[in-house]
């Protein structure tokens, strides 16, 4: 071999040289070796894996009801809602809210738009509020606590290929479900008048595009879809599209804004095995206010409560106020004691896990001898 194989000037191997050498040749490099591909159950494993990611500040607390170990929160979810009952969801708007739900036992949490647009934006439940903030809360929200969180994704802001993006998104936030609704844009708040939903064809496409971005996803997020067309067309076209919403895939159906207990069991009795989502809208809504009990007995197997916990912080924040300009503070039963604030907040768990990481601090050495 008359020329180097490796340029000393430039440190770069010389190609003619390398390409000349013979195939048998100590120096001919050997192909490298072929790594074996994954084997279906890894890659089951890895997708199992990927559906469980999620890493809430606190581990769960033994004999906790909402995500177990290894299970994804969507799974957690379907395994509520597997069980007898109607199991009631009330709904957060923030991180603080959300552990206020899972410290009272209650298995599943919501975060509604209403509540969250109220809260993060001080502004109305009419469309203002965008995708990237309901995804940033919805992340927060589910890294303060071990139960399956339910997200609003109002009407998945835009067309369906919208629609995909916020599904994946509310995956990757760690959220057991996401609620999707055939309003046009921009939408309205329930339970208002004036609401416009888009063609039963795309109403039912929107799902479709929501059922492949999880299987892109290889998720189990829950779909929750909604029809507001009672209001806005008919009982008769609700029914429509709750039906065509299950053939489609839906998990959970749910029609917003039924006006009797006879159109709820219209809606109970359409695509049965398919759980059915009831909306308690307090204060003064068109659905019947009724107990848990008399849900399940409808048929309901979700039930949503978008207005306590927001509702009462705005009177207590008011009562505050008042309180705090009279020249006083407020009265010892409405506040927490400080010791219960941070309970809730977590201070003593912090502080437990904190010593296990601790390293003792040696003492200074001092110097021996003159300098």
């Amino acid at each position: 071999m008359d020329a180097p194989l490796v340029d000393t000037h430039t440190h770069t191997f010389n190609l003619s040289a390398l390409q000349s050498i013979p195939l048998h040749s100590p120096l001919a490099l050997p192909p490298p070796p072929r790594r074996p591909g994954p084997t279906p159950g890894i890659l089951r494993r890895r997708a199992g894996a990927a559906m469980a990611a999620r890493a809430p500040y606190f581990a769960p607390e033994e004999g906790a009801r909402g995500i177990r170990p290894g299970e994804s929160p969507a799974a957690a979810l379907r395994r509520i809602l597997a069980t007898p009952g109607a199991h009631q969801a009330p709904c957060c708007f923030d991180a603080l809210g959300a552990r206020l739900v899972e410290r009272a036992g209650f298995p599943i949490c919501f975060m509604g738009g209403f509540c969250v647009s109220a809260a993060r934006l001080g502004l109305p439940d009419v469309g203002l509020i965008s995708y990237g903030e309901m995804v940033d809360q919805g992340r927060l929200i589910t890294e303060a606590v071990s139960v399956p969180v339910i997200g609003d994704g109002d009407n998945g802001y835009g067309n369906s290929m919208n629609i995909k993006r916020t599904v994946k998104g509310y995956i990757n936030a760690g959220l057991a479900g996401i609620m999707l609704e055939d309003q046009v844009a921009p939408k309205a708040c329930g339970h208002t008048e004036g609401r416009k939903v888009i063609s039963r064809e795309e109403a039912v496409m929107h799902i479709k595009a929501a059922i492949d971005a999880r299987k892109e996803s290889a998720s189990d997020i829950v779909i929750v879809a909604r029809t507001d067309s009672r209001q806005a067309v008919s009982l008769d076209e609700a029914l429509w599209r709750v039906q065509a919403f299950a053939d489609a895939g839906a998990d959970v159906l749910f029609i917003d804004a039924l006006a009797s207990i006879e159109e709820m069991k219209a809606f109970c009795a359409v695509a049965p095995g398919v759980p059915k989502m009831a909306n308690m809208l307090e204060g003064g809504g068109k659905t019947p206010i009724l107990t848990p009990a008399e849900l399940k007995e409808i048929g309901f197997s979700l039930v949503v409560y978008p207005l306590s916990l927001i509702g009462v912080a705005m009177r207590a924040m008011e009562d505050a106020l008042l309180a705090i300009k009279g020249g006083g503070v407020p009265p010892p039963a409405s506040l927490p004691s400080f010791q219960e604030i941070k309970d809730t907040l977590g201070f003593n768990r912090h502080y437990q896990e904190d010593k296990q990481y601790t390293v003792p601090q040696a003492e200074p050495s001092m110097p021996s001898g003159n300098p």
